[in-house]
Parts: structure tokens; sequence; C-alpha cells
């Protein structure tokens, strides 16, 4: 039977033993991927070592699995990007355990000029939502050619999605199971939108794989290897979120985390990291585009504008700063009467025009009088 490159390209990746490096090893010694599954069990035992375990009906199951998943990932317009491939996440590449074949669902460049991870608890609280709003809002405003990945979990990863959908930011959910099913199910709607909007849904199971929980952690070394830098926003002191940071520090990724007060549950993860120097402090975005030294959209010889108008809430904050001298978030949200919400938008604003100043403690100050 004669076959499709991709359905090579497919069938090797199914073969669960080998990794990039195999492959590589497998492709240079008989010259292309066909050559491989023409080979006899002794040449491939050559090639990767007597601890191979692949053996002829090995190979053969994994043609026929194959042709059927070339067949699905046509009829549904799905992008099998080998490890090869130009569209294959570059990012990756240099991880010594990512997938030879990842299936994508959108048109997305997942070779974005600047990729920004953000996962966290499911339990988000009010702070934790709040400042991821803020920090994607501030994102689009300041870099260029930027995306946006999560894991399209309950809490701080839909949040990191549904934010990048509102300021036009691609967005791209990495999920542990095949593209035919989705979970959790209640988010197949913000999932659509994602796709539709220049964003994708990408794995690397085969489209009838069904959600498994170990897949949620194999689903971690994408997240944290297809990104610049990862953002953890809140997490208790055991979770998902810390094996994602821990695999991207692994991989030489930045890894920033927000902090909290030792009171919180879902900050004494992000405590922790950042007590270990695992993560560096972050309390907006600008503290990311700084520590990365990206370049902004601040167009060469434009003047900013002499007169900054702030709003009623930004004109009470400035008051408030310049008699206090500084103050934390929750101490402005008492005496202010503003919701933290409104707070961290109206200071991630004024932070951009540079009247405050962010310090550690989720603390504030004026940098310039107006």
């Amino acid at each position: 039977m004669v076959y499709s490159e991709l359905t090579y390209k497919i069938a090797l990746s199914l073969l669960k033993s080998v990794t990039i490096g195999d492959a590589r090893e497998l492709i240079s010694r008989f010259g292309s991927i066909e050559a491989i599954f023409s080979a006899d069990y002794r040449g491939i035992v050559s090639a990767l070592g007597s601890t191979s375990v692949i053996d002829r009906n090995k190979l053969d199951e994994a043609l026929a699995k194959a042709v059927d998943e070339e067949q699905w990932v046509k009829n549904n317009g799905v992008r099998a990007l080998f490890f090869e491939d130009e569209d294959y996440p570059h990012r990756l590449i240099d991880c010594a355990d990512a997938p030879l074949m990842l299936y994508a669902l959108g048109d997305a460049n997942l070779n974005a000029s600047r990729i920004i991870s953000i996962v966290g608890t499911r339990h988000a609280t009010n702070y934790g939502l709040a400042f991821v709003n803020q920090f994607v809002a501030d994102i689009s405003k300041t870099i260029d050619d930027v995306l946006i990945v999560s894991g399209l979990a309950y809490g701080i990863d839909v949040s990191a999605h549904k934010e990048s959908l509102k300021v036009d930011i691609p967005t791209v959910g990495i999920v542990a199971h095949g593209l035919s099913t989705l979970y959790p199910a209640a988010h197949r709607d913000i999932a659509a939108r994602m796709v539709k909007e220049g964003g994708a849904l990408l794995t690397e199971y085969t489209h009838a794989t069904s959600v498994s929980k170990g897949f949620f952690l194999a689903r971690n070394r994408i997240v944290a290897g297809i990104c610049d830098a990862l953002v953890v926003v809140e997490t208790a002191e055991k979770g998902g979120s810390l094996v994602t940071a821990r695999l991207a520090s692994d991989y030489g990724k930045p890894v920033f985390a927000l902090p909290g007060r030792t009171s919180d549950l879902y900050s004494k993860g992000c405590n922790r990291l950042i007590y270990n120097n695992s993560a560096t402090l972050i309390t907006s975005a600008y503290d990311l585009v700084k520590a990365m030294m990206w370049s902004t959209k601040k167009t060469e010889g434009c003047q900013q504008s002499i007169f900054i108008e702030l709003s009623p809430s930004q004109q009470t904050i400035y008051d408030y700063l310049v008699n206090q001298g500084e103050a934390t978030l929750n101490n402005m949200s008492e005496n202010l009467d503003l919701p933290i919400s409104q707070l961290m938008q109206d200071l991630g604003d004024m932070e951009f025009d540079e009247i405050v100043m962010p310090l550690p403690g989720n603390k504030y100050r004026i940098n310039k009088t107006l």
C-alpha cells in the first residue's frame, strides 16, 4: 500500500517510545521517514540501541492508525504539525520531551514574536482575575505580535483566554485530549471564539483520545515549552501550576509570579516561588515587558501629550497617593471605597502613563506629579 508523507509522520509520532532525538537519528540513518517503516528490526535497534521496543507489528499498527487519523485531520480542517515542519512551534524543539506531532484547530501563529503563557488555579479569586484582566489588557497596549497561551481550564486559564479575545490578542488553549471532544464542555463557546478569532486549540493527542488525569500534567510541558515567559497568577502550595513553573525553569524560560497575602490560600504557591527565587515578582504587565527587554508599541518621534487627563477615579487615586506617599491595593480599596478590579485597571493605565510606580507588596507611589 502507498502511504502519504503525512501518514508516515503521524505513524512515527504514534510510537510513544520515540523522542524527537530518536526520530532525528532514525531519519538520518535511513534517509527518510518512509524508509523507517520498511527497515528491519535489527536496523532500528542499531539506530536506537538495545532498549528499543519497536517491532514490525508496532510499525504496522501505527501505520493503520495513522491512515484513519490523516483522514480525520483533513476532513475537519486540522493542522497536523510535525516537528520538522515550518509551522511547528520552534520554541518547543529544544525541549527534550516535546511531542513529535501536534494537532492545531485554528490559524494561530505558534511562532509569534512574543508568546506568554498564563496559568493559575481553577479556584481563582477576584484578586487573581482582576490581575489577569488588567495584565492582558495592558499587554495588548504595549507590544505587537503577541500570543497568549493557557490551558482552557476553569479560573485563571479561561479568564486569560476571555480577556485576550476582548482586546483582540490571539489566544491558544492547550488541551489534554483529542480534538473530537472538549473539556471542560462548559468552555465550548469560548473555544469556538478562540478558533474563529485567530487563535487555536492545540494538542499532541489524536482526535479520539479521551480525557485522562495523567494527560493534564503532560499537557503542562507544552504550556511551559511553547512560550517566552510563564506567568503564574494564583496557586496553592500544591498544584499543576507549580509543575508548569518547574518545567518552564527546566526549559530555561523566565517564570513570573503574582505575590499575595501570606494568609491567602491561593497565593501561597506564588509566594513560595518568589521566596525560593524560582520566579520573579510581578505586579503588572510592564514588569514583564521590562524584564524581558521587549520593545514596545511607542512610535519613535511621537511626543507624548504634555497634559494627561485623569478620570474621576484616577484623580481620586492620584490625590490619595500624593497625600499618603505610598499605599497598598487593599488600603486604597478600603479608604477610597473602590473595588480592587477598578483600582487595578486605573493603576495599570496610570502606570502606562508613568504617573504611578508599582512597589513590592502590591504597593504604589507617585512616579511624577501633574
